[in-house]
């Protein structure tokens, strides 16, 4: 069968353009987000978004997971201890009430997202407990994409089932890998005949849209291996499939060290296993939508690429236009247009502050008139592959009285570099990233990063391949 892979992979320009850098679900990158942040700025970043109308997207955090899975890099609290979750849940709807107080309740929420942690760590009471807590004091726009991670460990069709009664439309759930030796080495048992059962109770429920994560560069995973797992994963037919490069980071995350270092895969072979994933998904159907998202062609996420329509933010690739988000509970961050704060990440540090009737952020970050520029070619850059000087002179023109190549002087000589490896082409009147540039798209997007050119947290941040 013939085709027509949507990114060119050429190993050569992956090994020289191999380093650590942000993911750009935000800019700047959360790592810019400092303790000396002013809370009089956040509330100013509200009370635009109110005057404005600003739609909304929600994220819920839901931190507890019964057992550790050792290449997580999330923000969790494992216990068995399942009565945690009562106080928790007692706080987070004391911090829904918080925001809800400052926020227009008649601008429309376009999209929730429960995360984790495991959601489905709560029973269906406590589920739907919060949703009604949410549902309270905010309104959901009738076409609204709503979506929850599942661990399908803890799983049943009635759970499913009463989840897509609920309200949920999308559902998202981890394979990572179906090889059980890399499931044991991970402590993330899942039988394959669970992982299908899942996906029958899913498209039994009748949710619009399901997403699949895979991991690649996982302990005793070889290109064989997990060409089964891409076979297999395309037999389950998601409609979304997310293929992430484990960053092995246990100075980060300590959990890390009981991996068997050994038995990770090398770098030669992981780019081989990249390759054949590219290959099988692209030749079975999937569009490529951007570093390690593929969708199926009629799905939304491809159809509003196609269109220049597809948006980013903390929540990854998304269709919904330009919105304010909220985020509930520990760690969760909050983007608005010109601040983004994370709350306290530790359970006793949110509690507090919730008592004491203060909002319960950590750390947080004002952007300044370059940042929200910078964020727009960056953004275009992530999502379309391509970016209009044109439409970008139209939106700025007020604020810097120069050209785009005036205004990016600097940024030309790089984006040259780049443009001599053949990973752009540049024009008088757009950037053109092409087949060769798609998988260092990160790369082409640093260049618009000034808080790079002083980072000195490098390690913080996972390999742009």
């Amino acid at each position: 069968m013939s085709f027509s892979l949507p990114v060119q992979f050429d190993s050569t320009l992956l090994r020289k353009y191999d380093q650590s850098l942000p993911r750009y679900t935000s800019y700047p990158p959360a790592t810019e987000l400092k303790p000396e942040f002013e809370l009089v700025d956040f509330r100013a970043a509200i009370a635009v978004g109110n005057y404005k109308k600003t739609p909304l997207s929600l994220y819920c955090h839901i931190p507890f997971c019964e057992t550790v899975c050792y290449f997580c890099g999330c923000n969790t609290v494992i216990t068995q201890r399942k009565e945690v979750a009562e106080p928790y849940l007692d706080y987070t709807a004391r911090h829904i009430r918080q925001m809800a107080e400052l926020i227009d309740c008649h601008r429309p929420v376009h999209q929730m997202h429960w995360g984790g942690g495991t959601p489905n760590y709560l029973s269906l009471s406590q589920i739907e407990r919060l949703w009604t807590t949410i549902n309270r004091y905010f309104r959901f726009d009738a076409n609204a994409e709503i979506s929850i991670e599942v661990n399908p460990r803890y799983l049943d069709r009635n759970c499913i089932l009463f989840l897509k009664d609920l309200g949920f439309n999308r559902i998202s759930f981890g394979i990572q890998d179906f090889n059980p030796q890399v499931q044991e080495a991970i402590n993330r048992i899942q039988p394959e005949a669970m992982l299908f059962n899942v996906m029958d109770w899913i498209r039994e429920a009748g949710f619009e849209s399901v997403n699949v994560d895979l991991i690649y560069g996982l302990p005793f995973q070889t290109l064989d291996t997990f060409r089964n797992t891409i076979y297999k994963t395309i037999k389950l037919a998601p409609d979304r499939i997310a293929a992430f490069n484990f960053a092995y980071v246990p100075w980060i995350k300590p959990v890390q060290r009981r991996i068997p270092q050994e038995a990770l895969p090398k770098a030669a072979e992981k780019l081989d296993i990249l390759q054949m994933t590219i290959e099988e998904l692209s030749q079975n159907g999937y569009h490529f939508i951007g570093m390690d998202h593929f969708a199926k062609p009629n799905d939304e996420l491809a159809s509003a690429q196609r269109e220049g329509q597809l948006h980013r933010n903390f929540q990854g690739y998304t269709t919904k236009p330009e919105s304010d988000l909220i985020g509930f509970g520990i760690t969760s961050i909050s983007m608005l247009h010109d601040a983004y704060v994370q709350n306290h990440k530790r359970l006793k540090d949110f509690y507090q502050a919730i008592d004491a009737g203060v909002l319960p952020i950590e750390r947080g970050v004002s952007l300044s008139q370059d940042d929200v520029v910078r964020r727009t070619a960056i953004m275009e850059l992530m999502c379309q592959f391509q970016l209009s000087k044109d439409d970008f002179e139209d939106k700025y023109h007020l604020h810097f009285d120069r050209d785009f190549d005036e205004y990016f002087a600097r940024e030309r000589f790089e984006l040259k570099k780049l443009e001599a490896d053949g990973l752009i082409r540049m024009f008088h009147n757009r950037i053109q990233v092409t087949p060769a540039g798609r998988l260092l798209i990160r790369n082409i997007a640093a260049v618009f990063d000034t808080y790079l050119l002083h980072q000195k947290t490098a390690g913080s941040f996972s390999k742009a391949i």
